[in-house]
């Protein structure tokens, strides 16, 4: 069994690490330095946007997401290019790192804006559930809480980064993201080994615990802000972390079921291999659908799913932990 759990965590490291390869390679646009993308840039903004010029008339739902002339001629010389090249027979290609999405109501990537409110109102449900069905005595709740908070954070975050790509959104997205990873990495542990039980030595362990954490997103915070804005080390640290608490809830689930035979036991594994199969949609990027959805909001769209059932199996976790505790008092 312990050879089996080495075979599956080399494949989860080697999926990550190919979709590390994938997200730093993505980086370069080739749309970019297109000569015929440039030209048509160019001659936009002479005519629409000089001094002096009559600006073609931008509705007010764009400007109210902050979409000016330049960034207006940007995005209709993306679309002119990628017309172009379609009847040429030419692939469509990624212009400052993104595909060349059709907006709805002024948002870049409406379909990933839409997905990513869905995670978000599943991590809000989860906190509904949590609140309604656990104890506020159950030691784990806490932590529980702070799960579906920190979700709801980083989705909203995610929302408003496909909205509208700007420095500061895209810092937004990308802070909070690692804080859901790492506050994943962080958590799993606690509810795994039970640092939460009040004795001295776990109480020390979880103090150096939540210290390192800390420590870790702090460092990494500070390194992208302050040092380089690095998207490959940004997927690798998130990859590193998600890899450390998908390979403890697979043992933690593989051990339930073995002891138990109970097959609600089985979902922290079903869902870690669910989300490790939604990553690997980004391994298979592709120009969007119709110019509206491509691999990355397909990722977003099957992660809400196992984020119910990962709610779900905290309450069922948290009532069979406590009937134990309540049978042992017996």
């Amino acid at each position: 069994m312990a050879s089996d759990r080495g075979r599956l965590g080399t494949r989860v490291l080697c999926l990550a690490l190919a979709v590390v390869v994938l997200c730093g390679a993505a980086g370069a646009s080739v749309g970019d330095r297109l000569p015929e993308f440039n030209q048509c840039l160019e001659v936009c903004k002479a005519e629409n946007c000089g001094p002096g010029k009559e600006h073609t008339p931008i509705p007010l739902h764009r400007r109210l997401l902050l979409w000016t002339c330049a960034s207006e001629c940007d995005h209709t010389c993306q679309h002119i290019t990628t017309a172009s090249r379609i009847a040429s027979a030419h692939p469509v290609v990624q212009f400052h790192g993104k595909w060349p999405f059709h907006r709805f109501l002024g948002m870049q990537e409406p379909f990933s804006v839409l997905f990513s409110l869905g995670n978000l109102y599943a991590h809000w449900d989860g906190l509904r559930k949590l609140r309604a069905l656990i104890p506020a005595a159950y030691p784990l709740r806490p932590w529980y809480e702070w799960l579906a908070r920190i979700g709801i954070a980083s989705w909203l975050f995610s929302a408003l980064f496909h909205t509208r790509d700007f420095q500061a959104t895209e810092e937004l997205d990308y802070f909070a993201a690692g804080a859901s990873v790492l506050y994943g990495m962080y958590y799993t542990p606690i509810r795994v080994f039970r640092l939460d039980r009040p004795t001295p030595r776990r109480r020390s362990v979880l103090r150096a615990w939540t210290l390192l954490c800390a420590l870790l997103y702090l460092a990494h915070v500070a390194y992208l802000k302050l040092v380089r804005w690095d998207y490959a080390y940004n997927m690798a640290a998130n990859v590193a972390a998600g890899i450390v608490q998908n390979i403890l809830w697979s043992w933690f689930s593989y051990d339930r079921y073995r002891t138990s035979r109970r097959m609600w036991a089985i979902w922290p594994g079903f869902v870690v291999a669910w989300v490790m199969f939604a990553m690997s949609m980004e391994l298979f990027d592709f120009p969007p659908w119709l110019g509206c959805i491509d691999a990355h909001s397909l990722w977003h769209l099957m992660t809400i799913a196992p984020t119910f059932l990962w709610y779900n199996f905290l309450v069922k976790d948290a009532h069979d932990d406590m009937a134990g505790t309540e049978r042992l008092k017996a």
